[in-house]
């Protein structure tokens, strides 16, 4: 279940939680006494608290823990100290980082209610720590469990106290607007959750009309417009693209919308004012490479092939409960692509909805055909004043940058400009990529007007440059998430999986396009 966060203030001497996590900073040495606010319950752990950081064994490095048992006949069972490093280094991702490392505590078992105890010290005060705390905390104590056994025993018995509280030790006269902004981001990393919550759906669960169901049943709950093209609208709009690469599978091909900020007169009036962003999704809910069959260990993570609709289904999520003043369509190109004696074959000539043709030259490039419907069907039907699409599209871009950074390349540099700065300030690194006339030219078919794969050489560029060819003269980029957007590496922030990335970037770019 998620984490709820509530922001208090004031006394600690009264807190009431079963273990008290305390971050300590470090000043040039080693620390050797509380910070301040801390006494009243310093005096409720027996004085256990000073004693820890007197010995000095504490150095509150950045990722240090210490755990200090309370009185037996206390109402505290336990506090942790938890280190943030030198003073001078706390920043946003100093900050975020160990908002996870708090809510990785929460999932550890017997830990009771938990709260956060938050001195006043450099780089905490409230305003500028509660949101990056909460987003932290709520991001750190995901965890995908309803498929094990006692799973949902252990989230029924979480929900009978599911709240982390993030406890200022000073009284603060702007209580209310500090709750609002923590509130904000915690609906922001909980649209990340419902992305991660798809990405690591089994292919079995998720498929196209099951992720068009889940989009609908969320837009319906945050006040989204919802319509979904099936396999008849999608012929008569002469989609071949994304019905070719559905069509091996018993599960029909999807293309869903999502839709913010059209509904009423004003916000028409507030689209007009600061124009209209489209967000694409390659939503492919599991790759089998379709003829072009990809070896058994390749495939296990392909459920998570879909994460780029995932990120789509979030950032609409967030972007609708922010209720941010803009016009937003989310489209999400859903498929299965699998082998069969329906699917489409190496060789085969498709007509795109756009009326170019592609020759398939590797049926397992298969997400960027169901995103040329896409980009094209988004371009001319809304008209957008810049259009991004976000895809775990190659393996090149999972070798270039690992789940360290998203590819980013397009037509537009101060777009992606835009983008790399929003990912700078969420965390979620955009680094730029080529898109040179020689990677068009490599995608250049001699028997069609293009083809879906230019080797291996610059894969990362070439299928940048082949999503070119459908977006007009719309000002676009994309973003391959193929390395971060799954991964095994753990983090304070991630326990593996579907990471949600995107999510988190996306809303902040068009929260800065709103003005």
């Amino acid at each position: 279940m998620t984490i709820r966060i509530q922001i208090d203030a004031g006394s600690a001497g009264e807190l009431k939680a079963d273990t008290v996590v305390i971050p300590i900073t470090r000043r040039g040495e080693t620390p050797s006494s509380l910070p301040q606010g801390l006494t009243a319950l310093d005096r409720r752990m027996g004085g256990r608290l000073s004693d820890a950081l007197a010995s000095g064994d504490f150095k509150a490095g950045a990722g240090d823990r210490l755990v200090i048992y309370g009185p037996r006949d206390g109402d505290l069972i336990r506090a942790i100290f938890l280190g943030l490093g030198p003073a001078e280094e706390i920043d946003e991702s100093a900050l975020r980082t160990f908002g996870g490392r708090v809510g990785r505590e929460s999932l550890r078992e017997g830990v009771g209610s938990i709260a956060l105890v938050v001195p006043p010290g450099p780089g905490l005060a409230p305003e500028h720590s509660a949101p990056l705390l909460a987003e932290g905390a709520l991001l750190g104590g995901y965890k995908f469990d309803r498929y094990q056994k006692g799973g949902k025993a252990r989230n029924k018995k979480k929900a009978a106290n599911p709240r982390l509280r993030i406890h200022y030790t000073r009284a603060l006269k702007g209580l209310t607007g500090l709750r609002a902004s923590a509130r904000r981001a915690a609906q922001i990393a909980e649209s990340q959750i419902a992305a991660r919550d798809l990405s690591n759906l089994p292919p079995n669960v998720l498929y196209p009309d099951s992720l068009a169901r889940d989009a609908r049943r969320m837009a319906r709950a945050v006040g989204l417009r919802c319509r979904v093209m099936n396999v008849a609208e999608m012929e008569r709009r002469g989609m071949g693209a994304i019905l070719a690469v559905g069509q091996g599978s018993i599960r029909p091909p999807r293309m869903i919308v999502l839709e913010h900020g059209a509904a009423t007169a004003s916000q028409k009036a507030r689209r007009k004012k600061a124009g209209s962003l489209a967000l694409i999704g390659k939503g492919i809910t599991f790759d089998s490479g379709g003829l072009s069959l990809k070896p058994a260990a390749g495939m296990l993570d392909m459920k998570h092939d879909m994460s780029g609709a995932a990120t789509v289904f979030g950032a609409m999520r967030a972007i609708a409960l922010l209720d941010l003043p803009i016009h937003v369509v989310g489209v999400i190109a859903a498929a299965e692509n699998m082998p069969s004696h329906m699917a489409y074959r190496p060789s085969d000539i498709i007509e795109t909805g756009s009326g170019q043709t592609v020759e398939i030259a590797n049926t397992d490039a298969e997400g960027r055909l169901v995103l040329a419907d896409a980009l094209d069907y988004a371009a001319k039907t809304y008209a957008p004043d810049a259009m991004i699409d976000v895809a775990t599209l190659t393996g090149a871009a999972m070798l270039a940058f690992g789940p360290w950074a998203t590819a980013g390349l397009g037509n537009d540099d101060a777009l992606l400009e835009e983008l790399r700065a929003a990912g700078e300030a969420t965390g979620e690194t955009v680094w730029p990529m080529p898109l040179l006339d020689v990677h068009t030219k490599a995608m250049r078919s001699k028997v069609a007007d293009w083809k879906n794969s230019g080797g291996r050489d610059a894969g990362v560029s070439t299928a940048g440059a082949f999503l070119q060819a459908f977006v007009g003269e719309t000002p676009w980029i994309h973003l391959d998430i193929a390395g971060s957007g799954m991964t095994g590496t753990r983090t304070p922030l991630h326990v593996g999986g579907g990471t949600g990335v995107g999510v988190r970037l996306l809303t902040e770019w068009v929260r800065s396009r709103c003005g």
